[in-house]
């Protein structure tokens, strides 16, 4: 098969590219190398999930996730200006739920199955080690030495993404010393369907509903904290969990054991140009709160699948024509969500008193009132 399209990337983001891209009608070749299984977890937001159900990507939510019907923000800072405490509830915006929990490795199980089902998709579990201009458009070369040849790339193969370093994107990296660390816990007093975020100095105590007793973790703090927690063994975690969660879900068990991330942002000056698109974090990476990151992703997956269905193929020139729509359309959406998570989590860091007095009264606002709360939960969602 000659591809019209190639995709770069195995991915949540990537597999839903490739299914995206072959569903608009384009002969599409999928470049997957297969990585270790991914423990974490997504929590999407309603306009993702509806997406998500709509390429067929999954079958039902309720299925594979968790619904998340409240966010509950506690300030837990020693600062002089604190914020009250703040619950979104999506009764509120007349939502059953916000979104719904992920489990990674479901996520991708589903993603995988709708691939298998399409005829003008094919998946090779290679890698790309150098991409260029030719005059199909662009030419790829595979670790296995192969070939291959497509007007139009897609690049969803992460922060370190070849195809971007490859064909002069611009991009502007920022690593913090926080990191993140994350694991699935058993609590005694189950969340139900809230999210629970207990924010401290250096990054947000975050708990998950995962089903039942179950919680899945995300704890941002620096990064040396982190790495002291992790050597203290499960009970010695066990004990931090308590504390850090102010022991209102009575007592914690670990269920999978703590994985440590680096924590970074990455922005790029255009998503799209020559026949070539950037997706998922590709694209944009910044650190996981406010939930944007997969939610993000597959917005560009959204709009890509929009841009190519509108295409003519049959006119010279139209994958530069098709990148070109497509930073367009997703030129806003990144500004404006990219800043906002940036906003948040360094309003938090910062020590900076005018800054925590904005934050602390911004949080105000949202609880006293509901018309702008209704206004954060859309913008939160990300619907446009």
């Amino acid at each position: 098969m000659q591809p019209e399209a190639v995709v770069v990337g195995g991915g949540l983001a990537g597999v839903a590219a490739a299914v995206a891209v072959a569903r608009a009608g384009l002969r599409t070749l999928h470049l997957a190398p297969k990585g270790p299984p991914d423990r974490r977890t997504s929590a999407l937001m309603g306009p993702s999930v509806d997406f998500l159900l709509e390429a067929g990507l999954i079958d039902s939510a309720a299925a594979i996730g968790h619904p998340l019907t409240r966010i509950r923000i506690i300030d837990a800072t020693n600062r002089l200006l604190r914020a009250p405490e703040t619950l979104f509830d999506s009764a509120d915006a007349g939502l059953e739920a916000f979104g719904w929990n992920f489990a990674n490795v479901k996520l991708l199980e589903s993603f995988e199955t709708a691939r298998r089902e399409l005829p003008n998709l094919e998946v090779r579990e290679l890698a790309l080690t150098s991409i260029e201009q030719s005059s199909a458009g662009w030419r790829l070369v595979l670790s296995d030495g192969s070939e291959v040849e497509a007007p139009l790339v897609v690049g969803s193969d992460g922060k370190k993404s070849l195809v971007r370093v490859a064909t002069d994107f611009r991009a502007r990296e920022h690593g913090f010393t926080q990191s993140a660390l994350v694991c699935d816990l058993e609590l005694g007093r189950p969340l139900g369907g809230d999210s629970v975020e207990f924010h401290y100095e250096q990054g947000p105590f975050t708990l998950v509903p995962a089903g039942g007793p179950r919680a899945n973790l995300v704890w941002i703090d620096d990064r040396e904290v982190l790495k002291e927690a992790q050597a203290s063994g499960a009970e010695g975690l066990r004990e931090t969990f308590l504390k850090k969660s102010q022991r209102l879900f009575g007592d914690i068990k670990l269920v999978t054991p703590a994985h440590m991330f680096l924590l970074s942002t990455l922005t790029v000056d255009r998503a799209g140009m020559r026949g070539i698109v950037l997706a998922g974090e590709a694209a944009h990476a910044f650190p996981p709160i406010g939930a944007q990151g997969l939610n993000l992703g597959l917005r560009d997956v959204a709009d890509l699948s929009r841009v190519l269905r509108d295409a003519d193929r049959t006119q010279p020139g139209w994958a530069i024509a098709a990148s070109d729509r497509y930073a367009q359309l997703r030129a806003d959406d990144l500004d404006r969500t990219g800043g906002m998570v940036d906003a948040l989590f360094r309003s938090l860091l910062s020590d900076y008193l005018p800054a925590q007095a904005a934050r602390a009264g911004g949080l105000w606002a949202l609880r006293m009132l509901p018309a702008l709360r209704k206004q954060a939960f859309g913008l939160g969602m990300g619907k446009r």
